[in-house]
């Protein structure tokens, strides 16, 4: 199996240095750069190319928001994984508008990053339980004018679930017993019907429409 190139960008060197010493045991896993600060990061992302980058979103010089932008804008098939810690539910919003693909908790224990980061590799969204919790309270302030959620067909409902969960076209076709390509309109339809403009919000519209359990 190919190895899954991950960039890690965090303006604490030990937080760098102990993950990074945690994946050296992962053998699907290379960590192939570092970053201080998003400038620096988009300074060094062409050379090395990742599959992956585990962003923090508060840092000096440049913070994760500006770099994700940045990067998703000169990368489209780049995936990005928010590092993040408790009181900066403010900006799940606007790093999921950036392009961010999944958040997890910076003190998550090593299976949960590497599990977070097989399923956005393998095109999934992930969000940690707590996060998702948390995001949950923000969506619900923010959005307190917003009108009914829309109606769903039984078969888009059944769909997005297994969106959430982080299944692909291809392992939801399967799942199913449809087509990759009637999957496809599916989820357009979806997105259509919801005003959400990728998987991430979706996965946002799921849960404060309670069509997923946290």
């Amino acid at each position: 199996m190919k190895k899954i190139k991950v960039f890690l960008v965090d303006d604490h060197q030990l937080f760098r240095n102990g993950l990074s010493l945690l994946m050296e045991n992962e053998k699907n896993i290379l960590i192939t750069g570092e970053a201080e600060n998003g400038r620096q990061f988009l300074e060094l992302i062409e050379k090395e190319q990742p599959d992956i980058v585990l962003m923090d979103i508060e840092m000096p010089v440049m913070d994760g928001f500006q770099a994700t932008v940045e990067a998703c804008k000169r990368y489209p098939d780049l995936k990005v994984i928010s590092l993040t810690m408790f009181g900066e539910e403010h900006y799940y919003l606007k790093m999921i508008e950036a392009g961010a693909k999944g958040f997890i908790l910076k003190n998550s224990d090593i299976d949960e990053v590497v599990k977070a980061i097989k399923t956005v590799y393998n095109g999934g969204t992930y969000f940690s339980q707590e996060i998702l919790y948390n995001m949950v309270k923000n969506i619900q302030e923010v959005r307190k004018e917003a009108g009914p959620a829309v109606s769903l067909s039984s078969r888009e409902n059944e769909i997005l679930e297994l969106i959430c969960k982080g299944f692909s076209n291809s392992e939801i076709a399967s799942e199913l017993n449809i087509s990759k390509r009637t999957v496809e309109k599916h989820r357009s339809n979806i997105l259509d019907k919801t005003q959400t403009h990728n998987t991430a919000s979706l996965v946002m519209y799921a849960i404060e429409n309670k069509i997923v359990k946290i």
